[in-house]
């Protein structure tokens, strides 16, 4: 029997702390999903006898549906039920990854790795739901939460699945993340609330509005400029790390570059911290503070990669800068129109994406280019600019 609502559909009723936590849960799953397969690629590739270029390309197809996902799946937690439509995701999810566990070549893994990709954008359509249910004095405590589960699931995927892989192998591996999807699809039915958004438009109408906001909105213009900046400078970070590290004189293995990852721990921790803060003294003091010390934490890096922990303590006042920083700027994002902020995250994580895949790009490029401590200046300058973008406008109050 279903249990009663959690969420109502009067004016005032808000999500509970219990909710709250299991869409921290649910959003660390579905993002998780699209990186399990990462660490295992040469195993992929030698089971399907496929060269290693080919399962890479194939695996890139993640982001591409990642980003259809943030266009076409985000704004229906406004239009409908938001348990209805997160749970169905969560079911197609399912089914795509024990597809993908039975696939025999590349371009089959393509087109199921483009379908993971856009039903992992759960996260962000959490992330809208918890931004118009939760009480305005703690939009950005409860964003915070639900970001932690993002955040943790980036990390979370990448180790879980590597270390499943090598367990038990790649194609159990993806049973068991489709398992566990199918599990969080029947739980979002009883557990996320059933009142939709009160956006008032349709949702072709939405899609067509999404580019006109980003023109009309100053508010969103500012937030996701200055986001897409220092998301650039986050993946040219880790992407230029992976280079430096497999190359002489370190020559690490691949495990090993990856258990740097574990410094994104700090993160995790400074989502809730950020969401909290915000809530008490506003976002452009969080944005500040955070672009600051991660823009310090940059540079210093830039010259101390050979001393492990000093880059690992780096990395962390990093990650949870810019972890802070964007908490704070997309608290200032759902808080636009409270009633259906969908629309907006949308748009505003599209932006954000496309200069995360900007940097990717270019990090494991600059390294060859510029030599670890000028990517990492480069990197800092991004950050600065961001803090500029910020400081300059009155739109992050």
């Amino acid at each position: 029997m279903k249990s009663a609502p959690t969420v109502e559909v009067r004016t005032g009723t808000r999500l509970r702390g219990s909710v709250v936590l299991f869409m921290s849960l649910a959003a660390a799953l579905g993002t998780s999903a699209t990186y399990p397969l990462q660490p295992a690629i040469a195993d992929v590739a030698d089971s399907l006898g496929a060269p290693m270029t080919a399962i890479g390309l194939a695996l890139a197809c993640g982001p591409i549906g990642y980003m259809a996902g943030l266009a076409l799946l985000v704004p229906l937690v406004d239009r409908f039920p938001p348990g209805r439509v997160i749970a169905a995701q969560f079911g197609v999810l399912a089914i795509a990854l024990a597809v993908s566990a039975g696939i025999g070549g590349a371009w089959q893994l393509g087109l199921t790795a483009a379908v993971i990709g856009a039903c992992s954008a759960v996260g962000a359509g959490l992330s809208s739901v918890a931004g118009r249910l939760a009480a305005p004095e703690r939009r950005a405590t409860t964003l915070g939460i639900v970001t932690a589960g993002i955040s943790a699931g980036i990390l979370a995927g990448r180790i879980v699945g590597g270390w499943l892989a090598d367990e038990i192998g790649w194609r159990a591996m993806l049973l068991t993340f489709a398992a566990a999807s199918a599990l969080i699809a029947g739980w979002c039915l009883l557990a996320l609330p059933d009142a939709p958004g009160g956006g008032g438009r349709g949702y072709l109408a939405t899609l067509r509005s999404l580019p006109g906001l980003l023109v009309r909105n100053a508010t969103l213009r500012v937030a996701a400029g200055a986001g897409a900046l220092w998301f650039f400078a986050f993946c040219a970070v880790w992407a230029g790390l992976a280079v430096a590290l497999s190359a002489p004189p370190f020559s690490y293995s691949a495990e090993r570059i990856g258990l740097y990852a574990l410094a994104g721990l700090a993160g995790i921790l400074a989502t809730r911290i950020a969401g909290n803060w915000t809530d008490r003294v506003g976002a452009r003091r969080v944005i500040r503070f955070g672009l600051a010390l991660a823009g310090i934490a940059a540079l210093v890096a830039g010259f101390t990669l050979t001393s492990t922990r000093t880059t690992l303590i780096c990395l962390a006042l990093f990650d949870a800068g810019l972890f802070a920083a964007q908490v704070a700027n997309q608290s200032t994002v759902l808080a636009i129109d409270p009633a259906a902020p969908a629309r907006f995250n949308s748009a505003y994580m599209l932006v954000y994406f496309v200069g995360g895949s900007l940097g990717t790009a270019f990090g494991a490029a600059a390294v060859e280019w510029f030599g670890w401590a000028g990517t990492m200046v480069i990197t800092a300058v991004a950050i600065g600019a961001a803090a500029v973008i910020v400081t300059r406008t009155r739109i992050a109050a």
